[in-house]
């Protein structure tokens, strides 16, 4: 049986002038981890006994970011499963996405991690060590800018 986990992938728009392009004003939040090799990813965790997979994901995001879901707007039309072998078992995480209503709301991080940046596009897949979740976030970002 695969390991279930779910997240949301939360950015916020840069309060720029208005001439600047979307994808300029775009950053992505992620949480570097506080155990095994300190790799940053978004928030996420398994789901709980009786929780849906987007239940699960605002919980993970409350409990390792310190973001309630009304501080978030869920984005219509994404949402992404990926699947991978951690410790030679499958694992399955499924991500949705989320923007940040207010650009300066306060990250509070859980023992879980132990940092957190807001990333433009090209330093986030940095961050992100894993091919899959490089790829996911440049998915998100054309998808993102595509609805402009």
């Amino acid at each position: 049986m695969a390991v279930r986990a779910c997240g949301l992938i939360i950015y916020r728009r840069l309060q720029s002038a208005p001439s600047s392009k979307v994808t300029d004003s775009i950053e992505y939040l992620l949480l570097q981890t506080s155990y095994g090799t300190h790799h940053w990813t978004p928030p996420k965790g398994h789901v709980d006994p009786g929780e849906d997979d987007l239940q699960t994901a605002f919980r993970e995001t409350q409990e390792e970011a310190g973001l309630q879901a009304d501080q978030l707007t869920l984005i219509e039309g994404y949402k992404k499963e990926l699947q991978y072998p951690v410790r030679g078992k499958p694992k399955t995480v499924i991500y949705w996405l989320a923007e940040m209503k207010d650009y300066n709301t306060e990250i509070k991080l859980s023992e879980e991690h132990q940092a957190f940046q807001w990333l433009k596009l090209d330093d986030a897949c940095k961050f992100a060590e894993y091919e899959d979740m490089q790829a996911t976030l440049k998915e998100v970002h054309q998808f993102l800018c595509a609805k402009e």
